[in-house]
């Protein structure tokens, strides 16, 4: 049971726990109030809040062990504040020999130059996001995404309901976002919050990420084009047109090192190209799709309003497909599988493939509206078609993710599910 009665049980949970059962500590990496700290709470026998407690400096310059010390698992919170305790945890871990005894919690990466040592054998790496539909009670989890990955996958949807969402209720999910503190946030109250957010990581968080300094305004610039691309493989090059202004000692070297950055803020999660074998010489694209940890970071960048969206439905669905991508990579983590998409150089395209470790896969393109289900089911049996099954095995399921109505199979085998009605 959840410490807190105000706990919002999320899948991570159980991940975790997992995690710790098989390792001496789990390192949950996420973006700044996804949920990372009162998560780990629940699951700690103690914590020390490594970037607020007074002691901690004390600790570190007399004897870095006693922020060690503590019923466990310990929960280091912010523990990149002081890189080094990597390195006394990894050797504590070695001396107890034992499972289950830190929780180390960041929303930033250390810089690569920390000297921080392997901790390969001793840590378990978990990346959290914020939360997904069926988390948020948005779902009514009547399909299973670990049921889609089975082999000849064929779901009973008999007994599912109708899930009704109105655009505007899908506009209101993209623009709150999976923030837990959202919950119960009115949507001015959601606007405010994403431009804050976006805001602070130009002026304040970005500079706690290398070395080097750069100008919140071009930031800010930057994340404006990339909200403009989401959901698109959109070019380097043509974000560096964005917002290099009349400055042109804005390069392609720049905004590469803007992108490190943000990924190490855990801002922005880009979209892999799947890496698979078809029958024909065409090539593979490879541009990863640009995609933030959350779309609702998309609305704050480029200043909308929920009826910015409602008047521009072209652009919402690319914030709903990220909004889904988002989902899907949380239930994917209860598989142990990966998202990425698929696209060629003929411009045949998947919007989403989930893939287990053991190769088992399935496909999904996601639509805004009913209108293009026949476009969406067509382009995953074109995949299907080009694979070459000798390398690739056929899909487990092949699935077309809607906003709302009853879930149905196509007489080609195409899956008609909606979003609310997807879960783990």
């Amino acid at each position: 049971m959840p410490k807190h009665t105000k706990y919002l049980p999320r899948f991570a949970d159980r991940i975790i726990r997992e995690k710790l059962a098989s390792s001496g500590a789990v390192l949950i990496r996420g973006p700044k109030s996804c949920g990372k700290t009162f998560t780990a709470e629940q699951i700690a026998g103690s914590e020390l809040l490594v970037d607020t407690d007074s002691r901690v400096k004390e600790y570190m310059d007399v004897d870095p062990s006693l922020a060690l010390r503590g019923a466990t698992p310990r929960l280091l919170d912010e523990w990149q504040v002081y890189p080094q305790l990597w390195n006394y945890v990894r050797r504590e871990i070695d001396s107890r020999q034992a499972k289950g005894q830190f929780l180390l919690t960041g929303s930033a990466t250390p810089e690569d130059s920390a000297n921080i040592h392997s901790g390969a054998g001793r840590f378990s790496i978990y990346r959290m996001r914020t939360l997904s539909r069926s988390e948020l009670g948005w779902s009514l989890a009547q399909v299973s995404l670990a049921d889609l990955l089975e082999p000849g996958a064929a779901p009973d949807f008999g007994s599912a309901e109708e899930c009704v969402y109105t655009i505007d209720e899908v506009v209101r999910q993209i623009v709150t976002g999976g923030w837990p503190n959202l919950l119960k946030a009115s949507l001015e109250e959601s606007v405010h919050f994403a431009r804050d957010y976006i805001e602070i990581t130009s002026e304040t968080d970005i500079a706690r990420v290398g070395e080097v300094k750069r100008d919140p305004v071009k930031v800010k610039r930057f994340l404006r084009s990339f909200a403009r691309n989401i959901a698109t493989q959109a070019a380097v090059t043509s974000m560096v047109e964005d917002t290099k202004g009349d400055d042109a000692s804005f390069s392609d070297v720049t905004a590469y090192s803007y992108i490190e950055a943000l990924e190490r803020l855990m801002i922005i999660e880009n979209l892999p190209a799947w890496d698979t074998h078809i029958r024909s010489r065409i090539a593979l694209r490879t541009t990863p799709k640009r995609h933030f940890v959350d779309p609702s970071l998309a609305v704050g960048a480029l200043e909308l309003t929920a009826d910015d969206l409602l008047n521009d439905l072209e652009y919402t669905g690319f914030l709903f497909e990220s909004s889904v991508i988002r989902d899907l990579r949380v239930y994917s983590d209860m598989s142990g599988a990966d998202v990425s998409f698929f696209r060629d150089a003929k411009g045949r395209e998947v919007d989403a493939i989930v893939q287990r470790g053991d190769g088992r896969w399935a496909g999904f393109e996601i639509k805004l509206g009913d209108a293009r289900i026949d476009e969406g089911a067509n382009a995953l049996l074109t995949l299907e078609n080009i694979l070459d099954h000798g390398r690739t095995p056929p899909a487990s399921s092949l699935n077309v993710i809607t906003s709302s109505g009853f879930p149905y199979r196509r007489n080609d085998g195409v899956n008609v599910i909606p979003i609310c009605l997807l879960t783990a």
